[in-house]
């Protein structure tokens, strides 16, 4: 599903921010990656979403590389992944039905599929009866989950959640993690960069844990901190 073959990434004031990475992530795996931040998690994120170039090494995602696409082709590669961000990103203006049809949209789905798929993945995530309200109108909590349904719509196989818990309380974010793994049960493979101790020991999933760009722990059902750093 999603490959890291010794990639190192250097931006361009020289700061070195991931060194020698070397990751597998198979099919339907729920994976948090964790560390500090200015660990190099987001870095790790964007160059998954090829918003970012590795500067050596390569980055694959369903087997093909992303350093054989070229710009027009991104926007197909987004397509193949739902993607949650911490500030939820969602369109002020449009009611949750339509934010979530958008991500339909911009894909030339047919209408008749919107009309089909977007009330499945409201439902999914609890707000069906929610579908003509607005974002402002919402707590945290319900719109990270507009936000989930957004990035299910198009039932993508990989969901990639860059500290989708970081505004919300404790309570609210443990429902998140509880949904988030509810649609890794689904099939869909789950990535979630956080910094969050909480959620980590609470799931017991797979950690990978970076330190100043460089992959210092591959854990299963993993902590946090590994225990041994605490004596």
């Amino acid at each position: 599903m999603v490959e890291f073959r010794n990639v190192y990434m250097v931006y361009p004031n020289g700061t070195e921010a991931l060194t020698d990475i070397n990751l597998s992530i198979a099919d339907g795996e729920f994976v948090f990656i964790v560390g500090v931040s200015g660990a190099g998690k987001t870095t790790l994120v964007k160059l998954m979403l090829k918003e970012e170039d590795v500067s050596s090494g390569e980055v694959l995602i369903q087997g093909q590389s992303l350093e054989s696409i070229d710009y027009r082709g991104i926007p197909y590669l987004r397509r193949s992944m739902g993607v949650v961000f911490q500030d939820f990103r969602l369109l002020k203006k449009k009611t949750v039905y339509e934010n979530v049809a958008f991500a339909m949209e911009v894909t030339e789905a047919l209408a008749h599929d919107i009309r089909r798929q977007v009330p499945l993945a409201l439902s999914l995530v609890g707000l069906h009866r929610k579908a003509d309200v607005y974002p402002s109108e919402l707590s945290g909590g319900e719109q990270q989950r507009v936000a989930l349904a957004r990035a299910l719509v198009n039932d993508p196989p990989l969901l990639i959640a860059d500290e989708p818990t970081g505004n919300l309380d404790p309570d609210t974010s443990a429902d998140i993690m509880h949904l988030l793994k509810e649609i890794n049960n689904r099939g869909t493979t789950v990535i979630v960069a956080t910094h969050e101790r909480q959620i980590v020991d609470m799931m017991k999933m797979r950690v990978v844990e970076i330190d100043r760009g460089e992959i210092v722990r591959d854990q299963w059902k993993g902590l946090y901190k590994d225990e041994i750093e605490d004596y």
